[in-house]
């Protein structure tokens, strides 16, 4: 399902076990995917965005 939302740590899964520090720090730069903060203040991360975010990455080899 391309609209889940992801935890921080199913992000970091889904990213070969980069840290959570190294994510935060992402974000503090604006160069983390986008993220969705609910009212209890944790974030989410939909799927469809970490794939658009990913594919932004992506270097031809």
């Amino acid at each position: 399902m391309d609209d889940e939302l992801l935890t921080v740590p199913q992000v970091l899964s889904a990213l070969n076990g980069v840290s959570r520090r190294t994510f935060y720090r992402w974000r503090e730069l604006g160069l983390a995917p986008d993220c969705i903060k609910l009212p209890n203040g944790q974030l989410r991360v939909s799927r469809r965005d970490l794939c658009a975010w990913l594919e932004r990455h992506r270097e031809a080899a």
